[in-house]
């Protein structure tokens, strides 16, 4: 099940993050998951919300230049190898990442782990025929 990711795009200059996060903060916003890839030029800050729509509008409302993008959320073993278990299994099924990063820990303080690929169906279908659990929205405290 994909839970969604706002990807908003920054110049690279001093405060920008600091905007943005006192933005989501004054807006009472809680960020469940931040990732940042950034260029010579520009940044690319990937977020996942409690409330991704009105997450959308306030960033926008702010003259943000974003986009949302559909990923899949992964509940590792929170144990030494527990990311290469889930790994291991892509592999074997010749599944490619195209990005990943972790999500700050849940009600339950296990360890999740977000996750991009061209192929989600195939991505989920092989995780669960090995007994991983792919994350609910509602696991999640997402709206």
């Amino acid at each position: 099940m994909s839970v969604h990711q706002i990807s908003v795009f920054l110049e690279n200059r001093a405060g920008q993050l600091a905007q943005i996060t006192r933005l989501l903060a004054d807006n009472a916003i809680n960020m469940r998951a931040i990732n940042i890839a950034e260029t010579k030029d520009y940044g690319v800050l990937r977020l996942i919300v409690d409330d991704s729509e009105k997450a959308t509008n306030v960033l926008l409302g702010a003259g943000c230049i974003l986009n949302m993008t559909p990923v899949t959320v992964v509940v590792v073993p929170d144990e030494a190898g527990g990311l290469a278990t889930v790994l291991d299994v892509l592999a074997e099924g010749n599944i490619d990442v195209d990005y990943m990063y972790s999500m700050f820990p849940h009600a339950d303080n296990k360890a999740c782990m977000v996750f991009r690929l061209k192929d989600e169906n195939a991505f989920i279908s092989r995780l669960t025929s090995h007994g991983l659990h792919v994350a609910t929205k509602t696991e999640l405290g997402l709206k």
